[in-house]
């Protein structure tokens, strides 16, 4: 028989005889199967127009599910798979809060200790902090404060009219989401342990997990498989190239690697048992009415019921099924959200190339994890067929 014969033959055989992939379990005890999976987020990124969209599925703390769908690279028509590597976003401040937390179990950092007493000179002495010059308040903001976004910093002070950054109310008062807060954050962690921030996320965090394609910086190899973003009217916005470690942002990552964090996570891998549900603990009450803009003055008591608040790295609320922590990443041409379950281990990681992906995150967790509970308005995942028509691609 010759080999190419023996070969599709076997591979016939292998396709007759295989048992049906399992069904994916779904938090109200239905299931769906991966054929269902691949229908469903087939019509939404056709209908929504997004090139690429990666998808995993944890039942009791395991892969049950992944995949992905779309296009890394529409120019070459290259595919996006588990394994492309793509832009974290703010992804990147989860798996920092898990190394601080490392630190804070072995007793380097300090959450209530003020991270001016970690610095060998006074803040504004900093060329990135000398803003901060005359307001005294500084001093009180801690890495409690910073892990739970209540420092009173904007999100990143090109936000405001001066570029300036400032602290718009009284640190550890009330939650507004702030990339600066862990930048500065990012300061005193090197500062304490005398190492570059990459080198502590490789050797903490990367590698423990199992994250081989994973890094705070652009590597060369990962040219052989990365995603380019694209934005809402699919054109291109290029390849994010990443030459600084930034936690509030800088991570390039797969759905293989990230799915494996999100295992470490819902493990406690690392982490004593009650330093673990520290981070997973309510430390503020969310009231916004949006998480963005950041200093937006409208509330509600819309998510009061889900109990919806901020941890230490992780947003957090409540369901039927117990407590959920949640992390999304957003960026130009990057939309990703993960969120699990925390008792029975269930979750979801999805990750994708597109500004148009937010606009199906709330079916695809409902359809795929039965998780109707997601704050939607809140994260501003307004579904695309309830969004304004888009304007024509600017020229």
């Amino acid at each position: 028989m010759k080999t190419g014969i023996l070969v599709a033959t076997i591979a016939t055989c292998t396709l007759l005889g295989a048992a049906q992939p399992p069904r994916v379990e779904r938090l109200d005890g239905t299931t769906i199967s991966p054929e269902e999976i691949d229908k469903t987020v087939s019509r939404l990124m056709r209908a929504a127009e997004v090139t690429g969209i990666a998808i995993s599925i944890l039942n009791h703390g395991q892969v049950a599910f992944s995949r992905a769908y779309g296009l890394r690279d529409v120019a070459k028509q290259l595919p996006l798979t588990e394994d492309t590597v793509m832009s974290a976003a703010s992804f990147t401040k989860s798996t920092f809060a898990y190394l601080v937390m490392q630190l804070v179990d072995e007793g380097v950092l300090d959450l209530d200790k003020p991270i001016q007493t970690y610095l060998p000179k006074p803040l504004p002495e900093y060329p990135a902090y000398q803003d901060l010059a005359g307001d005294a308040r500084y001093r009180k903001i801690t890495a409690r404060m910073l892990l739970s976004h209540t420092s009173g910093f904007p999100n990143f002070r090109w936000i405001n009219d001066d570029k300036k950054l400032n602290i718009n109310f009284e640190p550890g008062s009330r939650y507004a989401y702030s990339g600066e807060g862990i930048l500065l954050l990012q300061l005193a962690v090197e500062t304490v342990t005398r190492k570059p921030l990459q080198e502590l996320m490789q050797e903490r965090i990367f590698q423990p997990f199992g994250m081989a394609r994973t890094s705070m910086i652009s590597e060369a190899g990962f040219e052989d498989n990365y995603a380019i973003r694209y934005d809402e009217w699919q054109r291109s916005l290029g390849h994010a190239q990443r030459t600084k470690a930034n936690a509030a942002g800088s991570m390039q990552t797969t759905l293989r690697d990230f799915t494996r964090f999100m295992q470490a996570v819902i493990e406690g891998r690392g982490l004593r048992k009650s330093t673990r549900e520290l981070m997973l603990s309510p430390q503020i009450q969310i009231f916004s009415k949006h998480v963005f803009p950041t200093m937006a003055a409208a509330t509600s008591e819309a998510n009061q019921a889900i109990r919806l608040s901020y941890g230490l790295g992780w947003g957090l609320y409540s369901s039927p099924y117990g407590k959920v922590f949640f992390k999304e990443g957003h960026d130009d041409g990057v939309q990703n959200y993960t969120a699990v379950f925390d008792q029975p281990q269930d979750g979801i990681v999805i990750m994708s190339n597109s500004s148009n992906a937010e606009g199906i995150f709330k079916e695809l967790l409902e359809k795929l994890l039965r998780n109707t509970f997601t704050p939607i308005e809140w994260e501003g995942y307004t579904p695309y067929n309830e969004r304004p028509l888009r304007k024509p691609a600017p020229k």
